[in-house]
């Protein structure tokens, strides 16, 4: 299963605050608006709300959207994101170092930050008054690939990935380049799958069960070397390779022949352009959603955030994996004649079939839906 491939509004005017909403104003939006093209009998528009530095989104049962951050320290709460037509942006937590990763599970909100985890509990009740819970505050500190992107599996377990802290090396903390589970009662993480420089984008499939993850290749090997993977993970233990060896036989300059490089690895299902950067992940499955042609069941959406150290850009995308193991764009125009107007981080499918992306450079949200 093998295969290589390579709109935003401007500023909205600034939300009403009142004292028990904390509100934030875009400083990331770009100057120019992209011209976003989708595929025939799709229509992409952008939410009116602002959103700095968006990053993971989870959605409540209640249609409360929730929107990790990176620099800007904050995650926000936007109730009827989706069915209102100029929603609130409500800053639930501030100060936090790069809380990136949201998921919901039972109705609490899970914040996955630099080293911590914490619970909100009941958020839909109290997300204009969070109380936090710490359940742990013991992940690796580095700040090099340390962001985070949370999800709960279908039976229940929360997955926290921690990168290396580097661009390629070996580190005596087996926890760094691995994907965890972790009891959110205790804190404790045991590792799920090892050799993986850094993943900021998983989910199930929905019929096979099997994790899929993301996983952003090494830089400095050139312009399309090695590429981007889509990986799955089928049990615990498996290693993906890195830093040893890239994709299936990319030997690493440096590590290729290190001792310690296992006598097997697991190589990606999928290979994609290197340096695009595919983050956040997420299957269209038709149980959360009839809302696009049948050809969509059970495909997985990328978001490529792009390229940085390549001598043309390349990602800037959102890419589709469908069951015919075809993987195509599927959303473009942030990247145009080589200026980027955005950089797409995580894809969301919410329960009505739509698919919502974030841009934590324009700071705003996109909603994609079929009226084919």
């Amino acid at each position: 299963m093998k295969n290589t491939n390579h709109i935003a509004r401007l500023l909205q005017p600034l939300l009403h605050m009142t004292a028990a909403t904390l509100l934030v104003a875009c400083m990331d939006v770009a100057a120019t608006e992209p011209n976003l093209q989708v595929p025939p009998g799709f229509h992409v528009e952008t939410l009116n709300l602002s959103v700095p530095g968006a990053r993971q989104m989870a959605l409540t049962d209640d249609g409360t959207l929730l929107v990790g951050s990176m620099r800007q320290g904050a995650v926000y709460a936007i109730p009827k994101a989706l069915t209102h037509p100029a929603p609130t942006v409500v800053s639930v937590i501030k100060d936090l170092r790069v809380p990136s990763g949201v998921a919901v599970f039972q109705g609490d909100l899970y914040i996955g930050a630099l080293n911590e985890v914490i619970r909100i509990r009941d958020i839909n009740e109290n997300f204009a008054d969070a109380q936090p819970e710490y359940i742990t505050r013991a992940l690796p500190d580095k700040t090099h690939h340390g962001w985070k992107y949370l999800k709960f599996s279908p039976d229940g377990k929360l997955y926290v990935p921690v990168g290396a802290p580097c661009n390629v090396c070996l580190s005596e903390d087996l926890r760094f380049a691995s994907l965890l589970t972790m009891d959110t009662d205790t804190g404790e993480t045991e590792i799920w799958a090892s050799g993986i420089r850094n993943t900021v984008g998983f989910d199930w499939h929905p019929e096979t069960g099997a994790l899929w993850f993301s996983d952003n290749g090494r830089d400095m090997l050139g312009d399309d070397v090695p590429p981007e993977e889509l990986n799955v993970s089928t049990s615990r233990g498996q290693h993906f390779g890195f830093p040893f060896v890239h994709s299936d036989d990319i030997d690493d300059p440096k590590f290729g022949s290190h001792r310690a490089r296992p006598a097997t690895h697991k190589g990606p299902n999928v290979e994609i352009q290197a340096h695009s950067a595919a983050l956040g992940i997420d299957f269209y499955a038709s149980k959360r959603g009839r809302g696009f042609p049948e050809k969509y069941n059970n495909a997985l959406f990328v978001a490529e955030h792009g390229s940085w150290n390549r001598s043309s850009k390349v990602g800037y995308q959102v890419g589709v994996l469908t069951e015919d193991d075809s993987y195509q764009p599927f959303v473009t125009g942030w990247l145009s004649d080589g200026d980027v107007l955005g950089r797409p981080n995580d894809v969301l499918v919410t329960p009505s079939g739509e698919l919502l992306i974030s841009d934590d450079k324009r700071g705003v949200i996109y909603r994609v839906r079929y009226e084919g």
